[in-house]
């Protein structure tokens, strides 16, 4: 089977993709993940995601882009209200971001583009899934806690459900593995749709 090449760094994602089974190759390139000002969640993400493909491209060794079937890239934001929260430069700032997400629901949108290995085609499918994470109402110690683990230091939103954060959770309304950062079963149907 044709590997996929993954143009991500994620731990996650590359866990999510191998208890799939999915065969992929790692080619890592940096995109400018900033937002815009005044830019909306559902402008930002595309944008973010064609920027992640387009770096892939130019980075994919001939070899590779030869024999893999196709690129895969994504991208994960935290939405509250219309503000996206990206990744905590701070304990401080991850402090704050679990405290704003305390006793109530935010939504993580979670984008992802399958395209061509080479050339500067459109991506063949391009998906965002949008989850409703709810979180109990935190004490003051335990947000200091948690942002003092360090486990939210380069996780959108300042927190990964995956791990300590699981415990801040009450509630998930859409795909878990989505939050986590790719959303398998949508991944996989488009996979099925394009072989």
């Amino acid at each position: 089977m044709q590997p996929l090449i993954l143009g991500s760094a994620s731990p996650r994602r590359r866990e999510i993709l191998t208890n799939l089974r999915v065969p992929f190759e790692l080619c890592v390139a940096s995109a400018d993940e900033g937002v815009l000002p005044g830019e909306t969640a559902e402008a930002y993400l595309p944008r973010v995601v064609l920027a992640k493909l387009s770096a892939v491209r130019a980075a994919v060794p001939p070899d590779l882009a030869a024999r893999a079937f196709a690129i895969l890239v994504a991208d994960t934001s935290v939405v509250v209200g219309v503000r996206i929260l990206g990744k905590p430069e701070s304990p401080a700032e991850a402090s704050a971001m679990v405290r704003e997400l305390s006793g109530r629901t935010h939504q993580v949108h979670t984008r992802f583009a399958l395209a061509a290995p080479a050339g500067d085609a459109a991506p063949w499918h391009a998906e965002t899934v949008i989850t409703d994470v709810t979180f109990r109402a935190l004490g003051e110690i335990e947000i200091e806690a948690y942002a003092a683990s360090g486990e939210g230091a380069d996780k959108a939103g300042g927190y990964a459900v995956q791990g300590l954060g699981a415990g801040l959770v009450a509630r998930i309304d859409g795909s878990y593995s989505a939050v986590v950062g790719l959303p398998a079963a949508e991944v996989i149907a488009a996979l099925g749709g394009l072989r």
